[in-house]
């Protein structure tokens, strides 16, 4: 394992014009598209952090803020917001800058989970050095969306186990309690 790295060091930004073959049936960008896009920038991300090469754990979140159409650039701005033995969440911001017009708009933020990887297992990655107040908020913030993901997955492992050990009498109560909701 490498040594520590700072936050700002692991900022990485990419751009890319949207161009038709990126449109949906819609005339928007693809969000399909949108979601390429943050996989490799994430990616790029964690694997310049921790020097080795890293697989997408989850899409931990997307949030489409705003449409993305077609002339627009596309920025991606990725940067690790937190880590753990192996795994690393990159938190990406998107912007949307039409360049006749000379705007732009924030229009999606993203957290990626990658986990580093060399002989095809999970590696140690450097520990992340937060400069700053904000920083350390973000790091917070990704220890406990890691926990809170960890307790849901338990949670809902266990009731779905129980719908699959259920009778066939008490999954009928389940259904009717939900028809009634």
């Amino acid at each position: 394992m490498s040594s520590a790295k700072t936050v700002s060091s692991t900022r990485t930004v990419m751009s890319e014009i949207m161009t038709p073959n990126d449109a949906n049936f819609l005339g928007k960008v693809f969000g399909g598209r949108l979601l390429a896009l943050l996989d490799l920038c994430a990616y790029t991300t964690a694997a310049r952090f921790c020097g080795d090469a890293c697989v997408t754990a989850s899409f931990d979140r997307v949030d489409f803020h705003q449409a993305i159409e077609v002339g627009e650039v596309v920025t991606l701005e990725g940067m690790v917001s937190y880590v753990g033995r192996s795994s690393i969440e990159v938190t990406i911001e998107v912007t949307a800058e039409n360049i006749l017009q000379g705007t732009k708009r924030h229009t999606n933020t993203a957290r990626v989970t990658m986990v580093a990887i060399r002989h095809n297992a999970p590696v140690e990655v450097p520990r992340l050095i937060c400069e700053s107040r904000e920083d350390k908020i973000h790091f917070l913030q990704g220890k406990l969306r890691r926990e809170l993901r960890i307790k849901q997955r338990n949670d809902s492992d266990r009731i779905l186990n129980g719908y699959e050990i259920a009778t066939d009498e008490e999954l009928d109560v389940f259904l009717s309690q939900d028809q009634l909701s």
